[in-house]
């Protein structure tokens, strides 16, 4: 899964900080996402695209396989 997490926080002027407190997890988890390390779950992916006033497929796009 890819994401434009690092986009949409700068758009947005958030640090990675303060989209973990209005989401509800910690700053290494959105590090994580950011990195393609962790994959959210959905109730974190549509929270996260809410923030930014988005649809979980504009932060999030699953990637094509084989």
């Amino acid at each position: 899964m890819k994401n434009n997490l690092k986009v949409c926080r700068a758009i947005g002027s958030l640090t990675q900080e303060e989209l973990a407190a209005k989401v509800g997890v910690t700053r290494q988890a959105i590090i994580a996402i950011e990195r393609g390390k962790y994959i959210p779950s959905t109730v974190l992916a549509m929270k996260i695209a809410r923030v930014f006033g988005k649809t979980v497929e504009e932060v999030f796009t699953l990637e094509e396989t084989d």
